[in-house]
This record gives C-alpha cells, sequence and structure tokens, in this order.
C-alpha cells in the first residue's frame, strides 16, 4: 500500500508511516522531509475517498486546514523582509476602515499572533459564497474586539485568514493566494495552492470529517472545580472553557454541511487561514528552503535574519480559544510546543521548529538548528486525543535518528 522513497537510514519513519496507512488508522496520507536540502522521505499510501475506490498518488492534494497559517505567515515574513510591512505599526495605518469600534490600537503583530481578540465573527459567520472576500472583511472590519486588543492569546482559527490576508491585499494590491504564487510557488516549483482552480480538483483527496457532535472537548467536568483545587494550568484551562471562546472560533454555519470543505465554493475561495490544498512534498520543500538559508536555485524567499525574527516568540498564551494552553506564536508561525495536547508540532522536541498543525491532522514544519523541512497531510479527521498521533509518531522517529 505504501509508494515512494525513504532513505534506508530512516526505515523506522517508513515503518511509523506504514503502520498508520495498513491498520487502517489514517485513510490515506503522504509524508515527505527534506534533511539538510536533500528529500530523504516522500511517501504515500491509501486512498483518496471515503468508500477506498481511488488510490493516494504522489501528487494528491488535500486541504490541509491551518497548516495554511504557516504559508501565510511566510508570505508575511517576506513582506516585512521587502520593507513593505512593519509589524510594529498600528493595523489601521494600512487599514484605515479596520480603526474603529476598540479597533484603533490594534497592532500588526496583535493580528500575526493571535492578539487581536477578533476569533470569530460577532453576528455569526456571513452567509453565501465563502468567494466573496469582502463579505468577510468587512464584517470584521466594522465588528468591535472581544477583549481588549493586545491584552490576551485567542487562536484566530478561520478569522486570521481575512485579516492577515487583507492586511496582504493592503500592502501589496495582490490577493494572499496570488502573492504566494508569483513571488514563492512558481519560482521554486511549490505545489501549493491558496484558492484551488477548478482544473486541479481532479488531483483532491475529499477530507472525513468527524460530525461536530461527535467531537467531546476535554475536560468538560473542571467547570465544576473550585480554583483553589486546581493548578494554574488546570486553572487556565477551566477560564477558557468556561469563556466560550472556543465555540465562537470555530462556530458552524446555518446550512453547512460536515461536507462543505469539499464543495467547489470552499476549493475555489481564497482563505488564507484554512483551505490550503497542497502536497507533502511541497510542504517539506518549502520548510525546507527556510530552514536553509532562506534561497534555492537563486531565489531568496527572505533574509534568514527576518525568518529568525519572525520565528522568535511573540505571545506565549494561556490561549482562551484552545483550552488555556500555553502555545507560542512567531509573527504568523506556530512554533514548538504548539497547540498542547491538541495540535503539538514538537512533543519533545527543540525550541526552533517553526510551521503549523492543522485540524484535519494535517502538520508542516522546518528546523534550522537541524535543516528539515516536514510535510505530513492526510485525510481522515480524528478525534481530539488521536487527531496528531500519526505525524507526532512520525516526529519522535526522524528526531531519534538525527539527534
Amino acid at each position: 500500500m505504501i509508494k515512494g522513497y525513504c532513505d534506508p537510514k530512516f526505515q523506522k519513519v517508513y515503518d511509523i508511516f506504514s503502520d498508520a496507512i495498513t491498520s487502517g488508522f489514517e485513510t490515506g496520507a503522504s509524508l515527505a522531509i527534506e534533511y539538510q536540502g536533500e528529500m530523504i522521505v516522500n511517501l504515500w499510501g491509501g486512498y483518496q475517498d471515503a468508500k477506498k475506490t481511488k488510490a493516494w498518488e504522489e501528487e494528491t492534494l488535500v486541504n490541509v486546514f491551518s497548516v495554511t497559517k504557516g504559508v501565510t505567515a511566510t508570505c508575511i515574513s517576506r513582506l516585512i523582509d521587502q520593507g513593505k510591512l512593519d509589524p510594529n505599526k498600528r493595523v489601521g495605518h494600512y487599514w484605515p476602515e479596520y480603526s474603529c469600534n476598540g479597533k484603533e490600537n490594534t497592532k500588526v503583530s496583535d493580528l500575526l499572533c493571535h492578539r487581536a481578540s477578533m476569533f470569530g465573527f460577532k453576528d455569526g459567520i456571513p452567509p453565501g459564497s465563502f468567494q466573496d472576500w469582502d463579505k468577510f472583511t468587512h464584517a470584521l472590519q466594522i465588528q468591535p474586539p472581544y477583549r481588549k486588543p493586545g491584552t490576551s492569546q485567542g487562536y484566530h482559527a478561520l478569522t486570521f485568514g481575512w485579516l492577515v490576508g487583507e492586511l496582504i491585499r493592503r500592502v501589496d494590491g495582490r490577493t494572499a493566494g496570488s502573492y504566494f504564487k508569483e513571488e514563492i510557488a512558481d519560482p521554486l516549483n511549490i505545489d501549493f495552492h491558496i484558492g484551488l482552480a477548478e482544473s486541479e480538483f481532479e488531483r483532491c483527496a475529499d477530507m472525513l470529517m468527524l460530525p461536530m457532535e461527535n467531537i467531546k472537548l476535554p475536560g468538560e467536568f473542571l467547570k465544576y472545580v473550585p480554583n483553589f483545587f486546581l493548578p494554574q494550568i488546570l486553572k487556565n484551562f477551566k477560564a477558557a472553557l468556561l469563556s466560550g471562546d472556543f465555540k465562537e472560533a470555530f462556530q458552524e454555519r446555518e446550512g453547512d454541511d460536515d461536507n462543505y470543505i469539499n464543495s467547489h465554493d470552499w476549493r475555489l475561495a481564497e482563505i488564507p487561514s484554512a483551505n490550503g490544498h497542497g502536497t507533502a512534498k511541497s510542504l517539506a520543500t518549502l520548510f525546507g528552503i527556510l530552514s536553509n538559508g532562506c534561497e534555492r536555485d537563486g531565489v531568496s524567499i527572505m533574509s534568514e535574519a527576518s525568518l529568525q525574527h519572525s520565528i522568535t516568540p511573540h505571545s506565549s498564551g494561556p490561549d482562551s480559544v484552545l483550552f488555556g494552553a500555553p502555545i507560542k506564536f512567531g509573527l504568523g508561525y506556530e512554533l514548538a510546543q504548539g497547540i498542547a495536547t491538541v495540535g503539538n508540532i514538537s512533543p519533545t522536541l527543540n525550541n526552533k521548529m517553526f510551521g503549523h498543525a492543522g485540524v484535519g491532522g494535517a502538520v508542516a514544519f522546518g528546523d534550522p538548528e537541524k535543516g528539515v523541512g516536514y510535510g505530513f497531510i492526510c485525510n481522515q479527521q480524528h478525534n481530539p486525543k488521536e487527531l496528531y498521533r500519526t505525524s507526532n509518531l512520525l516526529t519522535a522517529g526522524l528526531y531519534s535518528i538525527i539527534t
């Protein structure tokens, strides 16, 4: 069931990937790893659909959800490197209409680090086509924040895309998808798309999502435990549960069924926080380039100094959306020791990892200390406790060999 290439030194990684597919835990998946500029692993297997009628191929695309944020963060870092964007300036400097209703002092870095307190749509996610960019940005532009911007961290699961994407459009003139394609993807032959052309749909695997009612939030009982019995980390967890911020950030839209993320409308739209489609190889290549000098074949994404600034922790929780976890963010990148037990790109490893995890189970990261670029994508969503099981095992296996 497993095809592709694996350097014999990394047989342990192959075995972990193979077991995830042959056991049926993953329906379909692919894994690619660059190490010091060389693609040492490029594997794929399983199926693109629930009925298991269409085999997963090397060039199979899948929606990687919030892994897209790590790609968008790369666009932002390039714009900062080019001098077009200053993370210390107020958002209103670039987007004047945003400066209203309590958002006047929001800094660009607040948007990038999930500190803008705009993690949901107060009137619900706007109805209609996801391709109507102005409708979503206008709704966010005019609403007040949930709390004073800059004072707390709350993961902007969906809204990050429109907020940061509008910043890109304001300073560059292009959409996030066009900017990434023209500045990074095409010059470096990276098969990743923010906004997918209809001609590419035939390569897409179906995302097999769990119904929201089947997803059980952990630790609900803590709501009823007095604070004096709890250590600080569980107090943070309890406060996050009581806040209701998770439900605001992961709102469901009336009329959208569990399959809407496989719809033409969703795939065609540009949502730079949640609907990037790509291959594992494309993600390993992108983060491999970033982890090995930020340049390849005469094409530079940014300076190494700009990358280092972007992957320095700028916010470290507790995160009011993600259960009070001490998640660290750079300028858009999720950093090592990321989304705790619900999306950790680095379970026990070093602090130089940067990238992002997605709610479907995909993970991509770079590690400039080791020269690693890593991409794992899959199409079977699991419950929170098992959501990143395969990727965490693969990552641990990889680092047991290279450290």
